[in-house]
């Protein structure tokens, strides 16, 4: 029931930065406590989860092969989510989600994607 929007992808070289957002509608962020997700998949592959913030909380979770070069943060006066991707890689071309769900459900609401492409 949750909508999201993403937004930011684009094309950007190898070593590059690109910040991605996340704006959630149906839902307030400061007195409802979601987990908010970044995902990623690209053909062929699995959907992988990129990182993970709640709410409400301080809990903050990356993949190995992202940690130490994208941030996940959030603006609950905005309800909205960012995902601050620095040092890019080529293999860090994917379609990137984000996807919210409540704290007491497994049932996870996705955003349409952005396009994210590092290429020379």
């Amino acid at each position: 029931e949750v909508q999201l929007v993403e937004s930011g992808g684009g094309l950007v070289q190898p070593g590059g930065s690109l910040r991605l957002c996340c704006t959630a509608s149906g839902v307030t962020f400061s007195t409802e406590n979601y987990f908010m997700t970044w995902y990623r998949q690209t053909p062929g592959k699995e959907r992988e989860l990129v990182a993970g913030i709640r709410t409400i909380g301080g809990s903050i979770n990356y993949a190995d092969n992202v940690k130490g070069r994208f941030t996940i943060s959030r603006d609950n006066a905005k309800n909205t989510i960012y995902l601050q991707m620095n040092s890019l890689k080529t293999e860090d071309t994917a379609v990137y989600y984000c996807a919210a769900r409540w704290r007491f459900s497994s049932k996870e609401d996705w955003g349409q994607g952005t396009q994210v492409t590092v290429s020379t």
